[in-house]
C-alpha cells in the first residue's frame, strides 16, 4: 500500500486508533492470506518499533513460525511450551511483563524482555496459531495491547 503511514501519536491507543483503517483498507481486495499477513506484521513493526512481531500456526501437534520482522526466530514450539506454546493451550492472551519470571519461557533472542501472545481462531473457532510479540522493554504490553491487537487480527482470521 503506498500510503501507509506510521503515525507520530502521542500514546499507544492513538496509534493503534490510526493503525485500524490503514490495515482494513490494506486487506481490502487482497485474498492471498500469505501477503496480508507479512503487510501485517510489518505494519505493526513499523508503527510500533517492537523488537519482534510474528505469526506461529499450528500444524500438528506443534506452533510453525510464520511471517514476521525482526531477529531470527524459533521456528518450531511444541503444545504448552513457553508463552506461545501456553497460550496457544489455555486458548487465552498472556501478557508477560517480565520474560525472565515466566516459568519455561523460552529464550529466542536475549534481548527480549517483555512479551504478549494472543492466540487466533478459524470459522470453526479452533485456535490455528498465535501472534506473537516481544519487547526489549521490561512491562511493555498491557490491556490496550490485547484490546486492538485482538481487533486487528479479526481482520486476518
Amino acid at each position: 500500500m503506498d500510503n501507509f503511514l506510521p503515525f507520530e501519536a502521542h500514546s499507544k491507543e492513538e496509534k493503534y486508533l490510526n493503525l485500524l483503517p490503514q490495515l482494513k483498507a490494506l486487506f481490502e481486495g487482497e485474498k492471498d492470506a500469505l501477503a496480508n499477513q507479512a503487510n501485517f506484521v510489518a505494519a505493526l513493526k513499523t508503527t510500533f518499533n517492537w523488537w519482534w512481531v510474528g505469526f506461529y500456526f499450528v500444524k500438528e501437534n506443534e506452533l510453525v513460525l510464520g511471517p514476521f520482522q525482526g531477529p531470527v526466530a524459533c521456528t518450531r514450539i511444541g503444545f504448552g511450551k513457553g508463552v506461545c506454546g501456553t497460550a496457544w493451550k489455555n486458548n487465552e492472551v498472556i501478557i508477560v511483563p517480565d520474560v525472565h519470571q515466566f516459568l519455561g519461557h523460552i529464550a529466542c533472542s536475549a534481548e527480549s524482555l517483555s512479551e504478549i501472545v494472543l492466540p487466533f481462531y478459524n470459522s470453526n473457532n479452533d485456535c490455528v496459531g498465535v501472534l506473537d510479540v516481544d519487547s526489549e522493554l521490561l512491562c511493555h504490553f498491557d490491556e490496550v495491547d490485547e484490546k486492538y491487537l485482538s481487533q486487528m487480527l479479526k481482520f486476518l482470521f
